[in-house]
């Protein structure tokens, strides 16, 4: 859907550089198939790795009952499984608010957006983070009125201001409404819509909405599996406590995903899930990554990883930045998008790569050189003297080093003569 979002923001601004296309007609029946149709895909792949594999796939909601039993209540009645060896990966769930109308079926959270049931004309998110937006980002695209509350300061809390201001920018052209340092106070059912009542430093009066998608983030389901039963140690925000190895306070018992804590994010659920496999196979290893990437899949894209600039302030780690402009890139200007910036942070006394932060099209394909560069020990001179493929949006870091190096040619820096 976020793709879809893509083609019908695009389509609207080539406009403006000769090409016209009429307004889309939308379809949700055949939008939502379509999306249904691509998970279907993903989910018959696995299945057919699954049987490849020869491993006993069961379906139910399981719990368990001692460290060795799991209960699983299928559709044919309950099915005990003995095991050896466990690993847990039963996720996390929406975030709900406990005095919200959560019975409201105009009352939504990230499960129910994806579900397409239909466009609401005016749509509050409560919440600014990654998920929010990214909702956003689609009902706007199919023709809701966009209004955005979130309690911080900023969009996406946590991520550098530099790298969202782009971001921020524009899709305060394109929404009604963002308010910031502002929280919902109450949500009442009323006959014509949800009607909210806000505080903050900038609360608007209450006002109607069609719908409101809520999304202030997830919790685990780390109380909802029986763990106590196997000896579990479960904290009070829900998450299961694991160490390198992935393993429990329970020997033969693993954990991963976003059971075992933050980021909530799959890529890192994958990486943990074949550590913990191996270990359970006996071989020695250990979840030691040294940086897990995140993305903003908004328009423009938004991607960082490593050390962020007010980390390192914090920290009391001395860094040189670069900022390479993407108004100085062709490729970037030969696709009408030159809002964005790749931000690079290396170690003042030797150059090592500390942290980088992209924002634009394509920047979560663009983040995974960074990382590979942090996880290699690479320095700003190893980044800057790989010959990046021109014209790209892969070159802008190589720019960002050539300018810690110096070495810029593509942007005029005045250099610094003390």
């Amino acid at each position: 859907m976020l793709h879809m979002a893509q083609v019908i923001h695009e389509a609207e601004e080539f406009a403006e550089r000769g090409i016209v296309f009429e307004k889309p007609a939308l379809d949700i029946d055949k939008i939502r198939d379509w999306k249904q149709n691509v998970t279907n895909t993903l989910n018959a792949g696995l299945a057919g790795l699954v049987k490849q594999r020869k491993i006993t796939l069961v379906h139910g909601l399981g719990q368990f009952t001692s460290a060795n039993t799991v209960d699983v209540q299928t559709e044919t009645g309950l099915q005990t499984i003995q095991f050896e060896q466990a690993i847990i990966a039963t996720g996390s769930q929406p975030t709900k608010i406990p005095s919200f109308p959560n019975d409201d079926p105009r009352l939504i959270d990230s499960t129910g957006a994806l579900a397409l049931k239909e466009i609401p004309k005016n749509l509050l998110i409560v919440g600014g983070g990654i998920i929010g937006l990214e909702m956003a980002t689609v009902y706007h695209a199919f023709g809701s009125k966009i209004s955005v509350v979130e309690l911080m300061d900023q969009i996406i809390p946590g991520c550098d201001k530099d790298l969202i201001t782009p971001l921020f920018r524009r899709i305060k052209k394109q929404y009604d409404n963002i308010w910031l340092e502002t929280k919902v106070a109450s949500i009442e059912a009323q006959a014509d819509g949800l009607k909210v009542t806000f505080e903050g430093k900038n609360a608007p009066d209450a006002q109607v909405f069609d719908g409101v998608l809520v999304a202030v983030g997830r919790r685990p389901n780390g109380n909802l599996i029986g763990a106590e039963h196997a000896g579990i140690t479960v904290n009070q925000q829900g998450f299961i406590p694991v160490d390198k190895q992935q393993c429990t306070n329970v020997p033969h018992i693993f954990a991963v995903g976003d059971i075992v804590g933050n980021p909530m994010l799959a890529h890192k659920a994958v990486h943990e899930g074949k550590v913990a496999a191996e270990v359970t196979a006996g071989h020695k290893a250990g979840f030691d990554a040294l940086t897990i990437p995140s993305v903003a899949y908004t328009d423009p894209e938004v991607a960082w990883m490593g050390l962020t600039e007010n980390q390192a302030k914090q920290q009391g780690i001395e860094y040189d930045k670069a900022v390479f402009p993407w108004a100085a890139s062709g490729r970037s200007l030969s696709i009408g998008r030159k809002e964005g910036l790749t931000k690079l942070l290396c170690d003042k006394q030797t150059g090592r790569v500390l942290g980088a932060g992209i924002v634009g099209t394509n920047a979560g394909e663009l983040i995974a050189e960074a990382v590979l560069a942090l996880e290699m020990g690479a320095d700003a001179d190893d980044v800057s003297l790989t010959i990046h493929p021109h014209p790209t949006l892969s070159e802008t870091l190589g720019f960002a080093a050539e300018i810690i190096n110096g070495t810029i040619t593509d942007i005029y820096i005045k250099k610094d003569k003390s």
